[in-house]
């Protein structure tokens, strides 16, 4: 999922990076002190799942369970991932730094997505259905804004942006079946993380 740099236009970059620290900062006011260990350990899971992953034209192929992570974390998966991006970026080469912004939507986004329409659905559904379509439909909207990315930078990456739709279907559904197994057992074994998943910060009441 990981655009390199040198790849995207100025514009997409500029709108990429724009909507990234406004993201970033919007989390960071909804990450309370009780869902920092949480969101320590999922970013060390994003960290991990993104080592393993296969060159696809200016992108990679790999894991990445933001699904899980929107549905745990809603708009705090947009710090949460940045630091991973960061990470990745600085020691291990992955993506790049002009490129941090865009990568950043790609995979934070959807998972915030997921939360808005998910985060209602735990308690009608089952863990397994609920984390299914988590996994699956974040891996499916990420690999659709990566496309549109490179669609935008120009006719030269229509052809990767189609490689890039197609490539990411396997990873969606396996993707999918992970996500449904971890939320099944969170759902069972940590039934009080689940029941604060909608929880929000208000304005003014952090400390």
């Amino acid at each position: 999922m990981h655009i390199v740099d040198g790849v995207l236009s100025t514009p997409v970059l500029a709108i990429g990076a724009a909507t990234a620290v406004a993201g970033t900062v919007y989390g960071l006011r909804q990450l309370d002190d009780s869902k920092i260990p949480q969101a320590a350990v999922l970013a060390a899971c994003f960290f991990v799942a993104s080592l393993i992953h296969i060159p696809v034209g200016p992108s990679s192929v790999h894991l990445i369970f933001n699904g899980l992570l929107g549905l745990l974390l809603g708009w705090s998966a947009f710090p949460v991932v940045a630091v991973g991006l960061v990470l990745q970026g600085v020691f291990l080469g992955f993506g790049g730094i002009m490129v941090l912004g865009v990568n950043l939507v790609n995979i934070a986004l959807p998972a915030v997505l997921v939360h808005l329409f998910l985060s209602s659905k735990v308690h009608k559904y089952s863990g397994s259905a609920v984390g299914f379509m988590a996994g699956f439909g974040s891996v499916v909207l990420t690999s659709v804004l990566v496309a549109l990315s490179l669609t935008l930078s120009g006719e030269v990456f229509w052809n990767s942006a189609a490689l890039v739709l197609t490539s990411h279907l396997p990873v969606a559904l396996l993707e999918g079946f992970v996500c449904a197994y971890s939320f099944s057992l969170i759902k069972k074994v940590r039934p009080e993380i689940v029941c604060n998943m909608n929880k929000t910060v208000e304005p003014g009441s952090e400390g």
